[in-house]
């Protein structure tokens, strides 16, 4: 058998790479980046957050003003049709009678 020295060579290379791959993610250097990467994400949240809660506190806001305005014309309404009503009683009683 024939032995590829390229194949060889590329395992041996990814091997390094990958430990000192391994070293540096690991490094004091490499934490700080992803301690401060985090803290950034947690701020990011914290601000998110606080506008979902704004957000959730216009839309109960603008949810009971809409649900006012729909009782006050609901009123309106049913006061028109009293209003109706008694405009139709008050002209049937104030019609002459005929005379048989």
């Amino acid at each position: 058998m024939k032995c590829d020295w390229g194949k060889i060579g590329l395992f041996a290379g990814g091997l390094l790479f990958g430990t000192a791959g391994v070293k540096i993610l690991s490094s004091k250097d490499a934490k700080n980046v992803y301690t401060h990467t985090t803290a950034a994400a947690l701020r990011a949240k914290k601000n998110i957050m606080e506008t979902v809660t704004t957000v959730r506190e216009n839309a109960g806001d603008i949810l009971a003003d809409a649900k006012e305005i729909n009782k006050q014309r609901e009123i309106k309404a049913a006061a028109e049709v009293i209003e109706d009503a008694c405009e139709e009683a008050e002209s049937e009683c104030a019609e002459p009678e005929t005379a048989e």
